[in-house]
């Protein structure tokens, strides 16, 4: 699977992927991201990408032709094989959550937009991106920590990305596609902190009784959609 992120700012994804599961997934060849600079498909003398507001009002605006050059070169070198997904992060596109991650995977390609300052012109969410995506109710300075959070779930979701943690994974795979999710503990049994106090794991995870196990775990569960 190919990751296409359009940013301003490729330098804040380098160490990031260059980092454990992510970086392995790389090297085994399951996932392939590349980080697209938006200012080399600026035009005009000035080279910029962003401009004032129509109307007036505050900050800066990310012009739409430089997108869609960022876009179209991505579409280019991925070729015409497979599902092609565009998505614009935007405080007013719809949640990620798992199951969108979940439905990403059976894609081939992700292009990832990252808006700026004041936002982006809405002729990019109009006739550019295929999804409108926020990762929650609160406004970021752009879409590269939404970028980075959409490539680790769906990249982890992906086979052979978690190794031998996979099967362990689809065991917490519930009926409507959501990941289960339930306490953990690991030794010691029992912590002592500062103060004295005893800080112990629930007895039940003790005792070596599956069947109680897993009741304790359905009941503490939650699964994330």
């Amino acid at each position: 699977m190919e990751f296409n992120i359009i940013t301003i700012f490729p330098d804040i994804f380098k160490a990031y992927f260059k980092q454990s599961i992510i970086k392995k997934a790389e090297e085994k060849g399951i996932i392939k991201i590349n980080i697209i600079d938006l200012r080399k498909f600026a035009g005009g003398t000035n080279f910029s990408v962003d401009d004032k507001p129509f109307g007036g009002g505050r900050g800066m605006v990310l012009k739409i032709e430089p997108i869609y050059r960022a876009v179209e070169k991505a579409k280019e070198q991925s070729g015409k094989k497979g599902k092609t997904k565009v998505v614009l992060f935007t405080p007013r596109g719809k949640r990620f959550n798992q199951k969108i991650a979940s439905n990403w995977t059976k894609m081939n390609n992700l292009i990832l937009i990252c808006g700026r300052y004041e936002g982006v012109d809405e002729r990019a969410a109009k006739y550019i991106a295929d999804d409108r995506i926020s990762i929650g109710n609160y406004v970021l300075m752009g879409g590269e920590i939404p970028a980075l959070i959409v490539v680790e779930a769906v990249s982890r979701l992906l086979p052979g990305v978690l190794g031998k943690s996979s099967k362990l994974r689809e065991e917490r795979i519930g009926q409507n596609g959501g990941f289960i999710e339930y306490p953990q503990y690991t030794r010691p049994a029992v912590f002592v902190d500062n103060s004295g106090k005893k800080w112990k794991v629930p007895k039940v995870l003790l005792s070596g009784n599956h069947k109680e196990i897993e009741e304790w775990r359905k009941k503490h569960s939650r699964t994330i959609e």
